[in-house]
């Protein structure tokens, strides 16, 4: 209505303009007059009849042009309603309040009922007042409703009284009037159903390689090998044919495959059965073969989705093997893990890695051992076995650690003893790391793999060149940025891994009788007395501590209990309770209890001793934290128990912490997850 009348009074303007001109004529003519009578009298007779038919002309023009604006006003605003009536797109205009004030007929066939003066959150649970747009914003929503998906937009409106019986709506922007929401329905379940089959039919990409091909294949009978590979080969085609998979094997261990997106979801469903269904063939093996799988998934384009795949095999090898894992863009899934990895007798790898960090350190000046938060003996062991490798290539080393720890106090104290004539320390706090680095430093981080969890992940950050030893399985989280990783799941304990890389090192250090100590009992500490974990290689490795200086005698006096600890650990054992007649669960107060981890990790060892139980668990609660410490034997991974609270570490070996929880509700839910786990098939 604004624009009608300021196009009328333009109009109006213009035809008072010839009114004006025969007003100033006139004028001219009575001066002409005084001049030349005759002609002005013609002049002015002349000008007073264009005056008469001016005046008639804008009296008829006027009323004409104004029935014709207000026709035309009057149709447009007939067609304006008639085009958001009949508009395609669903449309609804509420208050403030959501109450619906006006819509159209696509919105009524959408919504199938009377809707008059009704909130638009009575049909639209979603749309409610709280995430309506303010200040002249937009909003998009996702709703669905009778099984159709809605895309909605949502926009503010300000409705502007000019008159009485006159309006306009305009857009919010700081004006004062009355605030509407008006919404708009885009229908896009057809679009989602596209792509939702579109993504069903993308193509995957997997790897499957056999874990201990070597292992299984050296004792057997050789007219038993091929029949056996056959037995593999067919489980893993058939088995793949069923997910309509093209599979093609490149080596003799191993295969890729692609298969449609919609058959994953069936996979995951079975939990890759295919791994239990390999393991079960046994036409007169010692060992069974085992499997490990890595898929790749939504990567953005096949080549991606390779190298997904290729990640989750690494990640699946670096875990032990025997398992599945699912990489989905940056989310990671794992299947399996059930079984013990396999000591591989070769030590070519271990010669490999010895050779190769070797050189890098030899192109540094200074070196740095960090370990993991609260170290303990395989820590110390191993950062002290780098320490004296560092030292015999003449570099200067610093071990970044926390040596107040009472886990490792009985080590540090002998070092102290045994370094009394030296002045440096060879320990550093994290700040003085930080302090000491330069461009010419390099990292070696031992015993752990998971950034947040070494001493100082800032180190991790400001040192380019990186180097991992660790014996753990991996997690998601992983230093991904090391030069050299050598990470080695089968392993009993770093110190293990460190002891066979001295062997191979041209140099030869000598390690001196405290470090080779150190190394023992950390060996000696992780393998429980060489009972979990402890192959070949593992009493290879201590053969060459002892030879080094190690003396079991000093190592078994270092590590005593005191009578207090004993009496506490007596007590876990007592506390404990039988949890499905097969976990064994205890809690304790660690506070004002020196080592208190430790003694909870050594009461989860002793309560394996109970016939009949297949894992323990003891939380510790200390510093607002709550340590879990569990332990298995062979037949439960407590592993993939500890991941769901946060935590890792190995099938018989695992810890958790949890923060911001009491010591009941922790143990309530481990007893849930527990259960679940139990239920699901996963334990």
């Amino acid at each position: 209505m604004k624009r009608e009348k300021n196009i009328s009074r333009r109009v109006a303007l213009n035809l008072w303009l010839p009114i004006i001109v025969v007003v100033f004529i006139l004028v001219a003519a009575l001066g002409v007059i005084e001049v030349n009578p005759g002609l002005g009298y013609t002049i002015l007779v002349g000008d007073v009849i264009y005056l008469i038919a001016a005046v008639l002309c804008y009296e008829y023009t006027e009323k004409m042009i104004s029935k014709e604006f207000l026709a035309a006003g009057f149709e447009q605003s007939q067609i304006q309603k008639q085009i958001l009536k009949e508009l395609p797109v669903p449309y609804v205009m509420t208050d403030q309040d959501g109450t619906i004030i006006w819509h159209n007929e696509q919105f009524s066939e959408i919504v199938g009922q009377k809707i008059t003066k009704k909130s638009i959150t009575q049909i639209f649970p979603g749309l409610y007042k709280k995430v309506f747009p303010q200040n002249g914003q937009m909003k998009e929503y996702c709703i669905t409703h009778e099984e159709h998906k809605y895309h909605v937009e949502c926009r503010n409106m300000v409705f502007k009284n000019l008159e009485q019986t006159e309006g306009e709506i305009q857009e919010d922007k700081e004006t004062q009037g009355d605030i509407l929401q008006v919404f708009y329905f885009f229908d896009e379940t057809q679009l989602i159903d596209y792509k939702e089959e579109s993504r069903k039919k993308s193509l995957v990409a997997g790897l499957i390689y056999i874990d201990n091909y070597e292992e299984v294949l050296e004792n057997m009978e050789e007219v038993r090998q091929s029949l056996l590979l056959a037995l593999v080969e067919r489980k893993i085609m058939k088995y793949m044919q069923g997910l309509d998979a093209i599979i093609k094997g490149f080596e003799k261990d191993k295969f890729l495959f692609v298969f449609e997106e919609e058959k994953l979801e069936q996979l995951m469903e079975s939990k890759f059965s295919i791994l239990d269904e390999v393991r079960l063939i046994n036409i007169g093996n010692e060992l069974s073969m085992t499997l490990s799988i890595g898929v790749g998934v939504n990567g953005g384009s096949y080549t991606e989705n390779y190298e997904s795949a290729r990640v989750a095999m690494d990640l699946a090898l670096g875990r032990g093997g025997d398992q599945a894992v699912v990489r989905d863009g940056d989310a990671i899934s794992y299947y399996g893990g059930k079984t013990q990895k396999v000591e591989k007798s070769t030590r070519v790898k271990a010669r490999v890695k010895a050779h190769a960090l070797r050189e890098i350190m030899l192109t540094h000046d200074k070196i740095f051992v960090m370990g993991h938060k609260n170290p303990d003996a395989d820590c110390v062991g191993a950062a002290l076995g780098i320490y004296r490798l560092s030292k015999a290539l003449n570099k200067s080393t610093y071990i970044v650690m926390d040596k107040d720890c009472p886990a490792i106090e009985p080590i540090v104290d002998g070092i102290y003893r045994e370094r009394a004539d030296e002045e440096e320390d060879i320990f550093v706090t994290n700040e003085e790391a930080m302090l000491l680095k330069d461009k010419s430093a390099m990292l070696i981080v031992v015993d752990v793999n998971v950034p947040a969890m070494t001493e100082c992940p800032e180190l991790l950050k400001s040192i380019s060149t990186i180097v991992v030893l660790d014996h753990h399985r991996q997690s998601n989280e992983t230093i991904k940025n090391a030069v050299v990783s050598y990470v080695e799941p089968y392993a009993s304990s770093t110190c293990e891994m460190v002891a066979e890389i001295l062997q191979y090192i041209v140099d030869k250090p000598k390690l001196k009788n405290i470090e080779a100590d150190a190394m023992y009992s950390g060996i000696l500490v992780d393998t429980d007395n060489f009972v979990i974990k402890a192959g070949v290689r593992t009493f290879e490795a201590a053969a060459y501590l002892r030879r080094a200086g190690a003396d079991v005698t000093r190592v078994r006096k270092m590590f005593r209990e005191d009578m207090e600890h004993c009496r506490i650990r007596t007590a876990i054992i007592n506390k404990a309770e039988i949890y499905m007649d097969e976990f064994a669960i205890s809690t304790f107060d660690g506070e004002n209890v020196s080592g208190a981890t430790v003694v909870g990790a050594k009461a989860a060892n002793a309560l394996l001793n109970i016939q009949g139980i297949r894992g323990s668990f003891v939380l510790t609660a200390l510093q607002d934290c709550i340590y879990v410490s569990a332990r298995s034997i062979d037949e439960l991974n407590v592993q993939v128990i500890m991941e769901k609270f946060g935590g890792g570490g190995h099938l018989t070996m695992a810890a958790a912490q949890l923060k911001d929880v009491s010591l009941s509700d922790a143990a309530e839910m481990l007893k849930h997850t527990l259960r679940k786990m139990h239920e699901d098939g996963d334990i």
